[in-house]
């Protein structure tokens, strides 16, 4: 007879910022929390989830797109915020139902593919080189027309800039840009609000707040406290990633 279990799935869901900052602070020995502790908390989270940015943590923030090549225009640019897009005529213009302007928060372009005939059965996608600073400034002839082949990322306070090419010509300019990007990882807003992460990350969600919180409460727990949210990190960081084929290959000892 099979056990009897609550039959959801949600914890994560339904597991508050409030819930999340009590459990930090228990670990730590404080009980009894003030409305500043509340806050003092809160603050210590945004910091740690950027600070998971930081390490490339935030995979489950991927997201992709399809935008307007423009033609004779060479950078798209997507905000951090509404409050940061402006009347810019270089904004982003999506082709999907997903609107561009409304893609805020970007960290970071990780595939782009020029996507011929999208809403056709002979559509083709031919995959960009993404280049950095110094390969793009070596560029000879950076106003060069034509098909674009390669892309360079610009990460700015208030957007992300995407700069194409060759600069879309007016062949070009019928297709789209397919983009696979990464989104910062979202404020922690309410105190009855869940943290914008997967349920793997929430046990070090916990224990990274718990290590905060003890630089700030406990001194004497900061080097426990920082060993466990490590050893967390690493293991839903692992658990995290992609899984591929696994192939065995067998050990053979040779005698002579």
């Amino acid at each position: 007879m099979p056990n009897t279990t609550s039959g959801t799935a949600t914890f994560d869901k339904t597991f508050s910022i409030e819930e999340v900052i009590e459990e930090a602070y228990q670990r730590v020995g404080v009980d009894q929390l003030t409305g500043y502790q509340l806050k003092s908390a809160r603050r210590s989270l945004n910091i740690m989830f950027q600070e998971w940015s930081n390490r490339g943590l935030h995979y489950w923030e991927l997201r992709e797109t399809n935008i307007d090549l423009v033609a004779n225009q060479s950078e798209y640019h997507f905000f951090r915020s509404a409050a940061d897009d402006t009347s810019d005529s270089n904004r982003a213009q999506a082709t999907t139902n997903q609107v561009a302007s409304t893609i805020f928060g970007m960290d970071d372009v990780l595939e782009a593919t020029h996507r011929k005939n999208r809403t056709q059965s002979s559509q083709l996608d031919i995959a960009l080189t993404k280049i950095n600073r110094s390969e793009y400034s070596a560029l000879g002839s950076k106003l060069q027309s034509g098909s674009p082949t390669q892309y360079y990322i610009q990460r700015f306070i208030d957007r992300v800039t995407l700069t194409v090419y060759p600069v879309p010509d007016s062949t070009s300019a019928s297709d789209d840009l397919h983009l696979y990007f990464v989104k910062r990882i979202e404020d922690v807003g309410d105190y009855t609000n869940a943290g914008d992460v997967p349920y793997r990350f929430v046990p070090c969600m916990v224990s990274g707040l718990a290590y905060y919180l003890a630089q700030k409460y406990s001194p004497q727990l900061v080097p426990q406290t920082k060993a466990l949210y490590e050893e967390e990190l690493t293991r839903a960081v692992t658990e995290d990633g992609s899984s591929t084929s696994t192939y065995i290959s067998p050990r053979v000892n040779y005698h002579v």
